[in-house]
């Protein structure tokens, strides 16, 4: 790139007419590159001032006054959390470089920690303290910062102590700088928002019962505090997950699957069904990773958005076309057009025939169940073995299974009748054969859904607590934040030490060594 201050007549003079075109082409691209960047930046910030503004309307309005007392704690959270998202987003959009001189004015006021907690003092002193005069530094005082932090039942203080040394002859000064913090110039520690964190998103504690949990521990951290903290971490964990996600589209077999998530409509304190989508790794594919999208609705066209294959912000990005394992919901045969391989879900198949037998002790259901068993049987002895040994075996022991199983499916769809629950659950089967069967072909097929799954389980052990989503961007951040803790117990970390170190890492990890976060290959630093 061009540096415009640096070009001066002289230097200009010496160009040819040829040189001097090409100046003016790179100066023109450069103007205009810096013209969109500047127009994308003060749309995202009219937008975000937009959003913020009704947020607080939406917060202090009257008509939030119509959700009763657990509705409107759980609300108010999810608010916060957005609130200081937001202008987390708008800070680092207008952000200047001016702005880091300036940290006395913006300095926060705040009531100081308890002087009761117990203390743990961090000192921080410069690496050299002889002066570039050539005199050795003399220590003449130091400032103290405080940071809480938190190990389940017990607070504590950490006493951060920069020394200051001065030079008695050149009066130079040197102070080891302040440590960088995940949110700058707060009080919580890394291992008190990874605490927060994991016991709202992982152990689905709403932000009120922490807070009376904190309350007994000796500090009643305010809800509206906890769920800031919880909007700002979202925002600096989104590059880790965005870098997630493409690690994932990586991958040539992935599950998909989707459950209703109630989001409150704070106008009319009622709340409508929004979803949340699971996008999983194969088990035969080495990456162990899941991400998931909230979105308003269950339409298709939210999966083509996820896999590249629509959406304004995917030009960039080549759309995903490798093997996905999802059940028979419409929304994704779009996919199956642009290039996605389908591969069915032999569980729902068999789940129809297990509904059937438990509804009337059908004994057609029986014998569909115990043929379907004979597949799976296969695949138990199967598990763990390398990729060619499944092909074979899947050839010479589950093809003839199935087509013994296909047999019987027409054989026996001919002697129901049009409509009846046999024939629901026979169709089921029949119409997405080809789909059922694709894992008989490709040994890195799974025969089911199920790994999929099971990473939704925690969303529906989560409703029971937290009942519904705030907003859209609280369900948005709950999938992003979610994503990088189930990934992490996925490749068998604690996600409280894997988020606590990615935390401590994130204000000073470069942009471009962002991977090192992923969970996956993330190695817990050394004491």
């Amino acid at each position: 790139m061009i540096d415009v201050t640096t070009i001066d007549r002289e230097y200009l003079d010496q160009l040819s007419v040829e040189q001097l075109r090409d100046l003016a082409r790179q100066l023109t691209e450069q103007s205009q590159r810096a013209s969109r960047e500047i127009q994308w930046r003060d749309a995202k910030i009219d937008k975000l001032t937009f959003e913020l503004a009704q947020l607080k309307r939406v917060q202090f309005g009257v008509k939030s006054e119509r959700l009763n007392a657990e509705q409107r704690a759980l609300f108010d959270e999810a608010v916060a959390a957005d609130i200081a998202a937001l202008e987390e987003q708008l800070e680092q959009l207008t952000r200047k470089p001016a702005d880091a001189d300036d940290g006395e004015k913006k300095k926060p006021k705040r009531a100081p920690l308890p002087p009761e907690l117990p203390r743990v003092d961090r000192h921080h002193e410069p690496n050299n303290t002889n002066c570039s005069c050539g005199c050795q530094m003399k220590r003449i005082g130091e400032e103290v910062s405080e940071k809480l932090d938190y190990t389940p039942g017990v607070f504590t203080v950490e006493r951060h102590i920069r020394g200051k040394w001065a030079c008695g002859d050149c009066r130079t000064l040197v102070q080891a700088p302040v440590p960088a913090a995940v949110i700058d110039k707060g009080i919580p520690t890394a291992g008190l928002l990874a605490h927060v964190l994991v016991a709202k998103h992982a152990d689905h504690l709403p932000l009120y019962r922490q807070e009376a949990i904190f309350a007994r521990a000796g500090l009643a951290i305010p809800r509206s505090t906890l769920g800031a903290w919880i909007g700002q971490c979202g925002v600096r964990l989104q590059p880790v997950v965005d870098a997630l996600k493409e690690h994932l589209l990586r991958c040539q077999v992935l599950h998909a699957d989707e459950t209703p998530v109630a989001m409150l409509d704070p106008g009319s304190g009622k709340t409508h069904r929004a979803y949340l989508w699971a996008y999983a790794a194969a088990q035969s594919e080495q990456l162990k990773a899941v991400v998931y999208d909230f979105t308003r609705t269950r339409a298709g066209e939210n999966a083509r958005v996820f896999l590249g294959h629509s959406g304004p912000d995917q030009p960039q990005r080549r759309p995903w076309t490798g093997s996905l394992v999802c059940d028979d919901y419409s929304g994704y045969c779009a996919l199956f057009e642009l290039g996605v391989t389908e591969a069915g879900c032999m569980a729902h198949a068999r789940r129809k025939f297990i509904q059937l037998y438990e509804s009337n002790k059908s004994s057609v259901a029986e014998a569909a169940v115990d043929l379907i068993a004979k597949l799976y049987e296969v695949e138990r002895e199967l598990h763990g073995k390398d990729l060619e040994e499944v092909l074979q075996q899947r050839r010479s022991r589950s093809a003839p299974l199935a087509k013994t199983l296909h047999e019987w499916l027409i054989a026996h769809r001919a002697k129901v009748p049009n409509g009846s629950a046999t024939a629901r659950a026979i169709d089921y089967s029949l119409n997405r054969w080809s789909a059922l069967t694709r894992y008989l072909h490709d040994p890195r097929l799974p025969i089911d859904n199920n790994h999929d799954e099971r990473q939704i389980r925690p969303w529906a052990t989560g409703r029971k607590n937290w009942l519904f989503a705030g907003t859209l961007a609280a369900g948005q951040r709950a999938a992003a934040i979610t994503s990088l803790i189930q990934s992490a117990k996925l490749n068998g970390h604690d996600p409280y030490a894997y988020l606590k170190d990615v935390l401590e890492r994130l204000p000073t990890q470069r942009a471009s060594a962002v991977d090192e976060l992923m969970p996956h290959v993330w190695q817990r630093r050394a004491s």
